[in-house]
């Protein structure tokens, strides 16, 4: 994965680097069982002035996709490589950064299958300058792999289980989150143990105008943000400050 890695790098349209480091947020899962809250996490990190990278694409057809919520909200995808002000949240497709990505990532709609590029995706940096990389894995393998990758590249990444695959936090339970500086990692937060106490009020529709809604009512303090994301935001915090 580390020599996919490299030869992708080789290959990519970098963004240039930002005044303050970019969190970069992959995105190529989507969501079907929950609402997709990606764009909630980023746009709370754009609110703390950070520069905030989402890349990504729909790879099936049955899912609701970032790009889909973030339309809704009013942030189309970049049509062009440029840099990210601070307090902004860019969405970039992959076939930007790479049309060769893109095509490999499209297999899937052919044989129905994920290959190493999925993965691939949750690990690289586009960005010129200090980033961090906030990553997820679906199954408890791919922690250990993805982890390893991590440390042999040096990377700066938060990596935790995600939502669906997605890399925002379950808004319902907080999960593990290990950190990554310059490739050394350490856990962050320990996975919520027990019986669930309370639920956030979350959508029950999925689509994107409603979570698209949903994410605005939180973000004008309507509703409360759902503890682990709040959670998962603070570390970010404090892992980007250590840069």
């Amino acid at each position: 994965m580390a020599g996919f890695l490299d030869a992708t790098a080789a290959r990519l349209q970098h963004l240039p680097a930002s005044d303050r480091p970019t969190v970069v947020i992959p995105s190529y899962n989507g969501a079907r069982k929950l609402p997709l809250l990606t764009p909630l996490l980023a746009l709370l990190l754009a609110r703390e002035g950070l520069p905030v990278l989402i890349h990504g694409t729909a790879t099936e057809s049955t899912r609701v996709f970032t790009s889909e919520v973030l339309a809704a909200l009013g942030i189309p995808a970049q049509a062009a490589i440029k840099k990210i002000a601070n307090g902004e949240v860019a969405f970039v497709p992959t076939a930007l950064l790479s049309p060769g990505l893109q095509r490999l990532l499209e297999v899937r709609r052919v044989v129905n299958l994920r290959n190493p590029a999925h993965s691939l995706v949750k690990l690289m940096n586009p960005c010129v300058g200090k980033s961090l990389i906030v990553s997820s894995y679906t199954h408890p393998e791919y922690a250990i792999s993805m982890a390893a990758t991590f440390a042999l590249t040096q990377a700066n990444a938060l990596l935790l289980r995600g939502t669906e695959g997605e890399a925002v936090a379950d808004p319902r339970r907080t999960p593990t989150m290990q950190a990554f500086v310059n490739g050394q990692t350490f856990t962050l937060q320990e996975h919520q143990a027990g019986p669930l106490t309370s639920l956030p009020n979350l959508p029950t529709q999925l689509d994107a105008a409603t979570t698209a809604a949903y994410i605005q009512s939180v973000m004008t303090g309507a509703q409360p943000v759902p503890a682990p994301i709040a959670q998962q935001v603070a570390h970010i915090l404090q892992l980007v400050e250590s840069l």
